[in-house]
């Protein structure tokens, strides 16, 4: 059924609206994500000249082999250092670029990563025999044993294919979050072993001391980074803002509100629909670190969440202890208001994707429409908050449970009909795939061009 709005819910909690941080121009925003990709062509096309200019001639099939197995050597180790930069959770990257755009380009990479690696070891392995007259097997054999770091490299590239099982999509719905996070830093150390076997063994580096000094800037650069990013910052960050549970409260079935607090906040520069990685420093969640969206705009005292019980992690939430101490990586993600290019904005909800779009809700200027999707009435969480937001004059909630006759329909008539001007408008997105993916599909036929649908999936 669709549930009416109701304009005289209290609000429980009212959150303070802050001030948008300091935001990179629109022009330049959308030459984030062009300018890393160039960014990363162009290493690779230098990564092929070092082989151009290091190779006279090939003659024969061994030579075509070995040649062939050459350059996916090469693609493959630059490529592992594009991979730890892209796990860097760099802040420029991870706020004009989206974090799903990143997650994405770190599944693709990893994907190429693995059959680029997986055909120079088949490549080098045959080119070599073809040129000893010997059997595959005994010439990988022969190279394990007898070349320098090469059995070291032979583990590296094992725990990378271990790596890539882990990841692939059929696998993942078979493992916990947490679990899949664990075994996928597993990443770090395949990189690591297979670093010394490309300077040892490789030909364009070998007696080239400036192409190994450079291919040790490249790696040592990109390791920075990550240590930078994903160890130093989220420590100075605890130490400096100390943050604790203030509050664990039950929104609907299954569904808690975490309120954290802690010092000095504002600095941590989060925006409305961002959201953070986050350990609660507790029996059982200490070890695990999940992304959460912020579901109340940020005031520089306090900082809540919103939570569905959907695992072993976010369940246990519902039993936090206030005074809990814990650590939050981020601010993450570009579902924010820099994102946005029009006077009007249509956010569609389903689930709890509610809550970077409640944040939103509140915050964006302009005339506002939200639609929520649920399936039951009784998941709708954070009602009062969003009918006291719809109480302004520039603000509308459209509420639909399930199937209902008079529930809004995620086609672009419906939607076209709800809003007249959807053209016009940006379009903000969040919920679950099937719901997100049939309201892009239903936006975009309602005329609203694919750079104002905006959307972050959240599945890493």
């Amino acid at each position: 059924m669709a549930v009416p709005r109701s304009q005289n819910n209290p609000v429980t909690t009212r959150f303070p609206v802050r001030r948008r941080a300091v935001a990179l121009p629109p022009s330049v925003v959308r030459l984030v994500p062009v300018t890393a990709g160039v960014l990363v062509g162009a290493g690779a096309a230098g990564v092929l000249g070092l082989w151009w200019v290091d190779t006279s001639s090939v003659v024969g099939a061994s030579g075509w082999f070995t040649g062939a197995g050459r350059i996916c050597g090469l693609l493959a180790g630059y490529g592992c250092a594009v991979l730890l930069v892209l796990m860097a959770r760099v802040p420029l990257l991870d706020r004009y670029a989206g974090t799903d755009r990143l997650a994405r380009w770190h599944a693709s990479g990893g994907r190429y990563v693995v059959v680029l690696a997986s055909a120079h070891v088949l490549l080098i392995v045959w080119g070599y025999a073809l040129s000893a007259h010997a059997g595959p097997v005994a010439q990988a054999w022969t190279l394990v044993w007898t070349y320098p770091d090469l059995l070291t490299g032979t583990a590296g590239f094992l725990l990378l294919l271990a790596t890539g099982v882990v990841s692939a999509r059929v696998a993942r719905r078979r493992l916990r979050y947490e679990t899949w996070h664990l075994l996928h830093a597993a990443t770090y150390l395949a990189f690591f072993l297979v670093f010394g076997h490309q300077l040892s063994d490789g030909a364009d580096f070998m007696a080239h001391r400036p192409v190994q000094l450079a291919w040790y800037a490249l790696y040592f650069g990109a390791a920075g980074v990550l240590v930078r990013y994903r160890f130093v910052a989220p420590v100075r960050s605890a130490l400096r803002h100390r943050l604790r549970v203030a509050e664990v409260r039950r929104e609907g079935p299954g569904v808690v509100s975490v309120l954290v607090t802690g010092r000095r906040l504002d600095r941590l520069g989060a925006l409305p629909g961002q959201f953070f990685r986050w350990r609660f420093l507790a029996p059982g969640l200490w070890w695990a670190a999940n992304p959460y969206s912020l579901s109340a705009p940020p005031d520089g005292r306090s900082l809540r969440i919103t939570v569905k019980a959907s695992g072993g992690h976010s369940a246990a939430l519902a039993a936090v202890a206030p005074g809990t101490r814990v650590w939050a990586e981020g601010p993450y993600g570009g579902l924010t208001a820099d994102a946005a290019r029009a006077a009007g904005t249509l956010l569609v909800a389903g689930g709890v994707g509610i809550t970077p779009l409640r944040t939103l809700f509140e915050t964006l200027p302009g005339d506002v429409v939200l639609v929520y999707r649920v399936r039951r009435a009784a998941d709708l969480v954070l009602c009062a908050e969003l009918d006291a937001i719809a109480a302004r004059p520039d603000r509308a909630v459209h509420y639909a449970a399930g199937d209902a006759p008079d529930a809004v329909p995620l086609t672009a008539r419906a939607l076209v009909r709800l809003v007249p001007d959807l053209a016009a408008r940006d379009v903000y997105l969040c919920g679950p795939p099937g719901m997100t993916d049939a309201a892009r599909r239903a936006v975009l036929r309602a005329g609203v061009p694919r750079g104002r649908v905006h959307h972050e999936s959240f599945t890493f």
